[in-house]
């Protein structure tokens, strides 16, 4: 699984389960290329990877804005080399009920969550294609899976993805480059913490009650997965969904 010569490029990947996903590809001794919106946090979360060893450097960019992305990688390839590993983290999932929801926001989520995972996978597809192997890893939600009531501009993204993730492992399935997408469930981030402190979630307690495995995930459990599919062993793993969720939703 030594990604020892090789670049990934992880999308929100300075927090979360992004940062996870970063964090173990880059002891996979994959060089890794962190991208975030928010400026100095792709830095700062490189700059703690390469203390522990590991080879990292941080990227400001909106995925959503494809001359942001494109500068972003050539930026790159110039640091670090060509990508081998392209992994669509980047997202937000705003809550907001159907019948309220704006187009405006409606558009906001799909071009941030689907668009900008469009944006990132055609901008770095060409080095995969250029090397004859590659890997494109999407992450997605067990939203678009088995729904969720007041995001239906985040599942309708999150499930564009999945449909994305056949389109092109189908496309691409004889170039050497394989395209599967890893959704989570009942991950306990940042993100989730904040919720919960604000009343808007369960306690880690009464979530767990609900999960057949009885406890809540972890970034580190995505990004095993992430990790399997970036590797060499998954070469004939393709247009697949992975589900990390602890038996919480079984397709």
């Amino acid at each position: 699984m030594s990604g020892a010569g090789r670049v990934a490029v992880v999308s929100g990947g300075a927090a979360g389960i992004g940062l996870s996903i970063a964090e173990r590809l880059a002891k996979d001794g994959f060089a890794v290329a962190i991208l975030t919106r928010t400026e100095g946090a792709a830095e700062k979360a490189a700059a703690g990877i390469e203390e522990t060893g590991g080879i990292a450097r941080g990227y400001q960019a909106d995925v959503s804005d494809r001359e942001q992305v494109d500068a972003a990688l050539a930026a790159i390839r110039a640091d670090l080399g060509p990508l081998s590993v392209i992994v669509a983290n980047a997202a937000v999932a705003p809550q907001q009920p159907f019948l309220e929801m704006t187009l405006e926001q409606w558009n906001q989520i799909l071009t941030i969550n689907l668009t900008g995972t469009f944006n990132l996978v055609q901008a770095g597809l060409p080095d995969l294609l250029d090397a004859g192997s590659g890997r494109v890893v999407l992450i997605s939600s067990s939203s678009a899976q088995r729904g969720a009531p007041r995001m239906a501009h985040y599942a309708a993204s999150k499930g564009g993805q999945l449909a994305l993730t056949k389109a092109l492992a189908v496309e691409f399935a004889k170039s050497g480059v394989t395209v599967n997408t890893v959704v989570p469930s009942s991950i306990d981030t940042p993100s989730v913490e904040k919720k919960r402190a604000a009343g808007a979630m369960p306690s880690v307690e009464d979530m767990s009650k609900y999960i057949p495995v009885g406890r809540m995930g972890t970034g580190a459990d995505i990004a095993a997965a992430v990790s399997y599919l970036a590797s060499d062993d998954a070469s004939y793993v393709t247009g697949q969904t992975i589900s990390v969720n602890g038996g919480s939703f079984i397709a």
